[in-house]
């Protein structure tokens, strides 16, 4: 790739790509560690995969900026969705009749798998047979009390009771659609979440006794969510991971070997 396409590249740089590809490089690390997870993994092997895997977002990214939150997406969807196998072991990749993608989740929902492959490509071609992937298998029209009257008609005018556009769409992060940052929680405190389960942290009554503060604390300071919500995300890769020899290197990320 020319020069001029690796600096249109990393002109999108900012926090996210750069949490995005940590995550990768964890992702692709987990076959083939001995003991724990570690970004320092291919420090010899292959020193220049963040160089290569930050690259390769950053193109995506400039592509399409909705990539960011689908790679993230997946890395949670590997881990949370299980059909034959459990944790973050990238069977979320894998092709099949009975893959993950294919779980109710997932089906027709999941995206980004295209930038997976070409991560991998670009990573094999810089260090062949390194760098690997694991092996693994309100019914009614009520409206929400909780939600802002303002927002409520609003949405009720986009999806009336009958009739109207099926294919209209609201945003789930008002006023900050394409911004990766923590206006979702001030939406929350605002009254304004569109998804009942989300406005729920805020305003039911286990929200009252377990995540109101967070929500609070989070409207408050973007940077405390951002360093939060980066801890927790690398803690997330940890759940279940396969090392030692239980997984492989795959030379497709959406077949076994």
């Amino acid at each position: 790739e020319s020069e001029r396409e690796m600096k249109d590249c990393e002109s999108v740089g900012n926090v996210v790509p750069s949490l995005i590809t940590a995550l990768v490089v964890l992702w692709l690390s987990m076959g083939v560690c001995r003991s724990q997870l570690s970004t320092n993994f291919y420090a010899n092997s292959c020193p220049a995969v963040f160089t290569v895997v930050r690259r390769q977002v950053l193109c995506a990214l400039k592509n399409d900026t909705r990539m960011a939150a689908s790679l993230l997406r997946l890395h949670f969807h590997d881990c949370f969705v299980n059909v034959s196998s459990s944790g973050c072991d990238g069977s979320v990749l894998l092709d099949g009749s009975d893959s993950e993608k294919l779980a109710a989740p997932n089906r027709n929902s999941a995206r980004g798998f295209d930038v997976i492959d070409t991560i991998k490509a670009a990573v094999e071609n810089a260090c062949n047979a390194t760098v690997g992937r694991l092996n693994g298998f309100s019914e009614d029209a009520s409206v929400d009390p909780t939600l802002d009257p303002s927002m409520a008609a609003e949405l009720q005018a986009l999806c009336p009771q009958s009739g109207g556009d099926g294919n209209a769409t609201a945003p789930l992060d008002r006023n900050s659609t394409y911004a990766f940052d923590n206006h979702y929680f001030k939406n929350l405190v605002e009254q304004k979440g569109l998804l009942s389960s989300d406005q729920g942290l805020f305003s039911s009554d286990d929200g009252e006794a377990t995540t109101k503060a967070l929500v609070q604390a989070y409207s408050n300071s973007g940077s405390l969510f951002f360093r939060d919500f980066v801890n927790s995300m690398i803690k997330m890769g940890s759940i279940s991971p396969l090392i030692g020899s239980a997984g492989e290197i795959r030379r497709n990320c959406r077949v076994v070997n």
